[in-house]
C-alpha cells in the first residue's frame, strides 16, 4: 500500500471517529434532558429540600 493511500486511509478513519463520537454525544445529551425534563428539573429539586424541612 502507497504511503498516501495509508495516510488518507488513516484520515478518513479518523474523521468518521470524530463524527461517531460527535453523535455519541448527542444522544447522551438527548437523553439527560429526556431525564431531567422526567424528573421536574431543577424546580423540584429546590421543593423537595423545602419539603423535607417541614414538621408535620
Amino acid at each position: 500500500m502507497a504511503p498516501e493511500l495509508h495516510y488518507q486511509l488513516i484520515v478518513n478513519r479518523v474523521s468518521e471517529l470524530h463524527h461517531e463520537a460527535e453523535a455519541h454525544r448527542r444522544a447522551n445529551e438527548a437523553a439527560a434532558s429526556r431525564k431531567a425534563a422526567k424528573n421536574g428539573g431543577p424546580q423540584r429539586r429546590v421543593r423537595a429540600v423545602f419539603g423535607k424541612l417541614r414538621t408535620s
